[in-house]
């Protein structure tokens, strides 16, 4: 089709099956699609086989901080997303235009690691490219505009969005769709390490891939074991939203970096790698001599790790089962090992600022014993997650904006597929 068809077609209801399905609202998704096409026109041509993809942000259910050890986690594909309005250009160059951002150009034929691109966006893009061409892909030329609505540094994964975005474009428009959701995560991980730089895992990737509620088992990280699980937040009487704190993640580097090095000093000394391979009765008998080789924030972080994985199963029973009630009572503990025991609320660093401990004190003594709250993705700044009560959600949303600003309580909904090609 060519924009004037694509755009007929919104403007029509065309595609409001589609949006309903992501969005819940398709009067919204019809405004932003439009306007996205016309964003496209402004730079391209008018060109004939446009199509329209999308790919989500993601939150973390439960799993704080496991993956890096081969653990569990619960992650869910949100109604935030990165969207691209894209069509076949005819010759050797990928042209995407983020909305705020300078062009990005790569020819197809130079798919080696370039160290100039570092950490930029290009990078991405070349390597995703790079990874479809040995598996066989005939990439072309194309040419996209995207626009993304997940929030930066809220820990909703605007980066393994926009990855898997891309992906799912070369996999829809070069291979048939040949590549499964989980290959299209690991190309866009792959991407991310290899050619952007940032030694990322796969969570965040396979979340956005996947969609709706899935739980990911990374004892064998190449080989991950996933299971999607139904679940209607809103059937239960609650409502999930995270709340911006407005956290300055500029330098937080070395606090993230120090619960990976910290556990990976106490997994040598329990003789292992990762501490999913550790035996959990040696550590509890071993904590005399692990205090003195590895200090005692690795071994609190450590019992973190441990019940960590077990509410992570615990969760998914629950949710399997319909208990939403005992899956909030988990969350909550989560939330109290994160503070309490992997201590990623606030940095040390930094002690005045502690956006987080003081959302969530607001939104426990708002909550008085219901719902559920919890830090929210890697922590120390950035946002916390809620599961608010619906009947009180206009209540708190004033309540916790009147602290952190209006906009900072972003309402989320789970939606059931990941990277998609809006038919």
């Amino acid at each position: 089709m060519t924009l004037t068809d694509i755009k007929s077609k919104i403007e029509n209801g065309g595609f409001d099956n589609s949006f309903s399905m992501l969005y819940g609202c398709s009067k919204s998704a019809r405004e932003r699609y439009l306007k996205a096409c016309d964003s496209f026109k402004e730079l391209y041509k008018e060109e004939d086989g446009i199509r329209l993809f999308s790919a989500p942000g993601r939150t973390e259910i439960g799993g704080n901080h496991t993956d890096h050890q081969h653990g569990c986690v619960l992650a869910g594909g949100v109604n935030l997303d990165v969207i691209a309005v894209v069509a076949p250009n005819g010759d050797n160059k990928i042209r995407i235009k983020s909305e705020g951002y300078d062009m990005d150009v790569i020819d197809i034929d130079d798919t080696e690691i370039n160290p100039a691109e570092s950490g930029r966006a290009s990078a991405l893009i070349r390597g995703v490219c790079a990874r479809f061409k040995e598996l066989g892909a005939p990439v072309s030329g194309f040419n996209a505009y995207t626009t993304s609505n997940v929030l930066k540094g809220s820990g909703l994964s605007s980066s393994a969005a926009f990855e898997v975005l891309i992906g799912t474009i070369i996999n829809g428009m070069f291979f048939d769709n040949k590549a499964d959701e989980i290959t299209v995560a690991k190309i866009g991980q792959y991407a991310e390490r290899e050619y952007f730089g940032k030694p990322c895992g796969l969570l965040d990737q396979m979340a956005s891939s996947l969609g709706g509620f899935t739980y990911a088992d990374f004892h064998n990280p190449e080989n991950p074991i996933t299971e999607k699980i139904n679940l209607d937040i809103h059937s239960f009487g609650y409502t999930l939203c995270v709340v911006d704190t407005g956290g300055n993640h500029a330098d937080l580097t070395q606090d993230y970096a120090d619960i990976t090095i910290e556990c990976k000093k106490l997994s040598n000394a329990l003789g292992v790698d990762f501490l999913r391979d550790a035996d959990e009765d040696k550590f509890y008998s071993s904590l005399a001599s692990l205090r003195k080789e590895c200090g005692d924030r690795a071994i609190l972080r450590g019992f973190h790790f441990f019940n960590e994985q077990r509410r992570v199963e615990g969760q998914k029973a629950a949710l399997k089962a319909g208990d939403f009630e005992g899956f909030l009572k988990l969350v909550n503990e989560s939330g109290e090992s994160s503070y309490d025991y992997l201590q990623n609320l606030y940095s040390n660093s930094n002690v005045a600022e502690q956006g987080l401990p003081l959302a969530l004190a607001l939104t426990k003594q708002f909550l008085n014993g219901k719902g559920a709250c919890r830090v929210h993705g890697g922590g120390f700044a950035g946002t916390i997650q809620c599961y608010i009560p619906t009947e009180q959600l206009d209540s708190y949303k004033e309540m916790i904006e009147k602290v952190f600003g209006e906009g900072s309580c972003c309402v989320l909904n789970i939606r059931p597929v990941g990277g998609y090609e809006i038919k």
